[in-house]
């Protein structure tokens, strides 16, 4: 997937958090959605005028300005919404009286749970590259039971698939 709602430097990229990458991917993915959908209503609206005899008339070209407009009016919302959640995040990952936020020595208890799954998946993965240790280290860890919830079978199951 290309990156291309807001632009950051590799060096700037590679400072982002498991939890930005994966806020910058879905608002990357509603762009490229809100892209494609006013590319097919285009190419409709090409159609029905083509069918009716109407190619070259100035409704069609008002209708796809129109279009246009409303999908960059659309993208720039979701870009704005990626860089007010981004700044929001690095206001959170700074940490609290215990220290900067890091799994399991300071956890981030203001992250949504789908969020928490990946800083503590990224933490496992970079813990050791034996699957076996891994998945073993996991399952001693107390903390990841109650800091993922229903989170922490879906993670056992994805590092025991590195297993097999």
């Amino acid at each position: 997937m290309t990156i291309d709602i807001i632009d950051l430097s590799d060096p700037q990229f590679a400072d982002l958090s498991p939890v930005q990458l994966s806020m910058v991917r879905v608002a990357q993915t509603q762009k490229n959605s809100i892209l494609a959908k006013a590319a097919a209503e285009t190419e409709q609206l090409l159609y029905l005028t083509l069918a009716n005899n109407f190619a070259r008339g100035s409704v069609r070209t008002r209708e796809e300005e129109t279009i246009r407009t409303q999908a960059e009016a659309d993208v720039e919302a979701v870009k704005e919404d990626l860089l007010h959640q981004l700044a929001y995040e690095a206001l959170g990952s700074e940490g609290n009286e215990s220290g900067p936020y890091r799994y399991p020595e300071n956890p981030n208890y203001n992250l949504a749970y789908s969020q928490r799954f990946l800083v503590v998946r990224e933490y496992y993965m970079k813990v050791t590259a034996d699957p076996e240790a891994r998945l073993a280290a996991y399952r001693g860890d107390t903390l990841a039971r109650t800091y993922l919830g229903e989170f922490y079978q879906t993670l056992y199951d994805l590092l025991a698939s590195y297993i097999e």
